[in-house]
């Protein structure tokens, strides 16, 4: 593609947006979640799939929370699924 005589790679330009690993995409069954997201829950053994809403994902993280100490990493996913699912699922 050009723009203003210069010849542009649109794949290049986007690369670092596409390849965000903080960027929250729908994984199924309604449930949002980034990359690194992921990665915590599987250092936990948390599988996603088998959950067939957040509300039921977060129930089993704050499970844990209960009954690990030091997992600040899993703490902060449980934050950030929480607040998601207040805005998505609390009537406005």
């Amino acid at each position: 593609m050009k723009i203003n005589n210069k010849e542009l790679d649109i794949n290049e330009l986007t690369k670092d947006v596409y390849n965000d690993k903080s960027m929250i995409k729908m994984r199924g069954n309604g449930i949002y979640l980034s990359d690194n997201q992921i990665e915590v829950l599987n250092r936990y053994n948390i599988n996603y799939k088998k959950y067939n809403s957040l509300s039921s994902l977060i129930f089993e993280i704050e499970e844990i929370l209960n009954e690990e100490v030091d997992v600040d990493d899993l703490e902060d996913v449980s934050a950030k699924l929480s607040e998601l699912n207040y805005y998505n699922n609390t009537e406005k």
